[in-house]
């Protein structure tokens, strides 16, 4: 199992931040350069607690689907997408958001198995968590710029 967090320091408050990471128009923004699109479920506007979204984009030269489902969410302080169709074993991501001296500071914390044994533990150290590590970086700028937008 690979895990990926991140912190990011937003200048808005968390109730904005928090909506402005479950906003799929915002998301599909972040993710341009795989050419993202919700193609099933929610696909525009804020996905909330049980509702699904299927993703198309593409990665390493070949157009994947995802879908994710909400399973749990607490407003404003946290909350889960897990895969339930899609390449991977295992995934679920978890965001969390506090305010500390007027900033929001959103946690990312993405766990995630491979397929395919060993050659699928090699894609991962090689190729995998770098790209999903940038993914969720380019992801968390747009995020911030949005938010602080609001301010």
């Amino acid at each position: 199992m690979t895990t990926i967090n991140l912190i990011s320091k937003i200048n808005a408050s968390k109730q904005i931040v928090f909506d402005v990471s479950r906003n799929i128009d915002i998301h599909q923004q972040s993710a341009s350069p795989s050419k993202e699109k919700a193609i099933a479920g929610i696909t525009s506007g804020l996905i909330n607690l049980n509702e699904t979204v299927t993703w198309c984009g593409k990665h390493f030269g070949f157009y994947i689907t995802h879908k994710s489902r909400i399973t749990a969410m607490n407003f404003y302080d946290y909350f889960v997408d897990e895969m339930e169709k899609g390449k991977f074993k295992f995934f679920k991501h978890e965001h969390f958001f506090e305010e500390e001296n007027g900033f929001t500071i959103m946690k990312d914390k993405l766990q995630y198995e491979t397929p395919f044994g060993i050659f699928g533990k090699l894609f991962d150290v090689l190729l995998l968590k770098k790209h999903l590590t940038n993914f969720l970086l380019e992801r968390n700028k747009i995020l911030k710029a949005v938010s602080e937008k609001y301010v």
